[in-house]
C-alpha cells in the first residue's frame, strides 16, 4: 500500500487531527515505512505454528476481575471531552455515504 497526500487527507479526516504542512512529508514517510514493515510480516511462514501459541508457560496469568467505584472518574473524564452528553462522548460521524 502506498502512504500518499489523499490517503493521510482521509486519515487526517478519520482521526480529527490536523497535521502541519511542514510535517505531512515526514508523515508520509514513517507511515510508509511502518505499512512496509507489516507488510513484511506477511511473509512470515505460520502454517506449522498452533493458533493458540503462546510463550507463556500455562498461559497468560489472569487476576481477579473486581469493578471500581470511583464516581468522580468518569465525570472527571467528561469534563476533559471536546463534547459530552448523558455520560457520553460526543464524536464525528466518520462513516460517509455512497
Amino acid at each position: 500500500m502506498q502512504i500518499d497526500y489523499t490517503v493521510l487527507a482521509k486519515l487526517e479526516k478519520l482521526s480529527s487531527l490536523q497535521i502541519d504542512t511542514t510535517k505531512k512529508e515526514e508523515i508520509i514517510k514513517q507511515l510508509s515505512e511502518i505499512v512496509s514493515y507489516v507488510e513484511n510480516l506477511s511473509e512470515l511462514d505460520t502454517q506449522a505454528l498452533d493458533a493458540s501459541f503462546s510463550t507463556l508457560e500455562g498461559g497468560t496469568p489472569m487476576r481477579e476481575d473486581q469493578p471500581g467505584c470511583d464516581a468522580s472518574i468518569p465525570m472527571d473524564i467528561l469534563a476533559h471531552a471536546t463534547g459530552s452528553s448523558d455520560d457520553f462522548f460526543i464524536v464525528p460521524a466518520i462513516l460517509e455515504e455512497q
